[in-house]
């Protein structure tokens, strides 16, 4: 084996420091050039419409919060975000008017008091992991919404099914579970003001078509101009 390639953009499946042991070199398809970025944003609106609001926090204000944020201007809402480093921005996208009150996730608690839906597109990693926790939440209104299109490891689990158990969190719209496929029978499930879609929000024709193509150059470039080094693509 020579690559393992992902179809898409995470790589939490794949054990990295195996693969380099065994020099085997990973990469994946960044979504903001695939059709997946835009998808994924399509499928947070989508669960957002239900329970829009006035103010929406952004959790990770990537190629997918930017998408989400343009869609959402035209709802006249009140748009709160966070990213770790608002100088640098590999997505071309005029801010101006689009976000109105930004900060670093260290502030997540201050905004999260001002929201009325929060939807999680954050990278997952050591840092982010459980970070929607038992504060987060708490620091919410009595009645917000949760939206979390990224991945399902940035909620905690326990802290989220007693914010909805005990009411204080209005609603909970997922595309991706703490572990998948997600056991049906799952006690969270049983809220009826849970909605859960099983992680397709990136799956469109065009995504699927756009990341076959890459593929398809990828490799015949590389067939081609075999001492050209694979680009490695972990961020």
């Amino acid at each position: 084996m020579k690559i393992i390639m992902q179809y898409g953009v995470g790589l939490e499946g794949v054990d990295i420091n195996a693969a380099t042991e065994q020099k085997i070199k990973v990469a994946r398809i960044p979504g903001s050039t695939t059709g997946n970025a835009i998808a994924c944003a399509e499928m947070a609106i989508y669960l957002t419409l239900g329970v829009l609001r006035k103010q929406i926090l952004i959790l990770g204000f990537g190629a997918i919060g930017m998408e989400i944020a343009k869609r959402l201007r035209p709802f006249g809402v009140k748009i709160l975000a966070t990213k770790r480093n608002w100088s640098s921005n590999t997505v071309s996208c005029d801010l101006d008017g689009l976000v109105d009150k930004k900060s670093g996730p260290e502030d997540m608690y201050e905004l999260a008091r001002e929201a009325d839906i929060v939807i999680t597109c954050m990278t997952l990693n050591n840092e982010s992991v459980g970070i929607v926790d038992h504060k987060f939440l708490s620091a919410l209104k009595k009645g917000s919404y949760l939206i979390n299109i990224a991945r399902g490891r940035l909620l905690d689990y326990t802290a989220v099914f007693n914010h909805l158990e005990s009411g204080h969190l209005g609603g909970l719209g997922i595309d991706v579970a703490w572990t998948e496929p997600f056991d049906p029978e799952d006690p969270i499930l049983k809220f009826p003001n849970v909605i859960i879609t099983p992680h397709v929000a990136g799956i469109t024709e065009y995504s699927y078509r756009t990341m076959a193509k890459v593929y398809t150059c990828f490799f015949a470039m590389h067939k081609v101009t075999s001492h050209l080094p694979i680009m490695y693509l972990l961020l």
